[in-house]
């Protein structure tokens, strides 16, 4: 009997091992849908994308306002995450610096519109909002003070500021589809290196 305790135990520990896989690839699929169709995407799409049908989809996220907190949370968590390891991985910090803001921009195209689907609950999404600026403001810190260590970029800007300029070149690309703010953001880091 002993001897069989062990095997219902990691038959136990399997499906709450597939539950979270599938929850990750939910959240994975449901940001890249989110950047390319917008909050709004239908679950269907959604679930297509990762492979899972609507039942284990709504097991997951009972309802639209719980996607959009997760996938927000998986967002930040995403970047946050990121940040060190392309450091660590990269060639030079502004080639590291070049891909976060990548991983960014991501994000707050997303962000926008979870801002805009969490209109009724303002509380929760600035409680959201303060956990993003604790969470990234030191990465991007991090990456932009290794690109100054290395004399490739300016010193005079600030985390904050670059984050807040970057924020403000992501806004209306939901509702402008000939605005590609890449491109902007991509003069804005030339800038960057050319004004050391």
């Amino acid at each position: 009997m002993n001897e069989s305790s062990p095997r219902q135990g990691s038959s136990a520990a399997s499906p709450r091992k597939d539950a979270r896989r599938n929850q990750q690839t939910l959240l994975e699929a449901a940001a890249a849908v989110f950047v390319t169709s917008g909050v709004d995407a239908p679950v269907r799409e959604i679930a297509a994308r990762a492979g899972v049908g609507l039942g284990t989809f709504y097991r997951h996220f009972p309802s639209r306002a719980d996607l959009v907190i997760a996938v927000y949370r998986h967002q930040v968590d995403t970047c946050a995450e990121a940040g060190p390891a392309l450091l660590a991985a990269g060639p030079t910090p502004f080639t590291a610096l070049e891909s976060w803001i990548d991983l960014f921009v991501d994000f707050l195209v997303t962000k926008h519109g979870l801002a805009a689907a969490m209109q009724a609950d303002s509380t929760g999404f600035e409680t959201l909002h303060a956990s993003f600026l604790e969470r990234l403001v030191p990465v991007c810190a991090e990456l932009l003070g290794a690109t100054v260590a290395a004399g490739e970029t300016r010193s005079d800007l600030d985390a904050y500021e670059l984050m807040r300029g970057i924020g403000n070149l992501c806004l209306g690309t939901d509702t402008d589809p000939r605005y590609d703010p890449r491109r902007l953001v991509a003069l804005l880091l030339t800038g960057l290196r050319q004004g050391r």
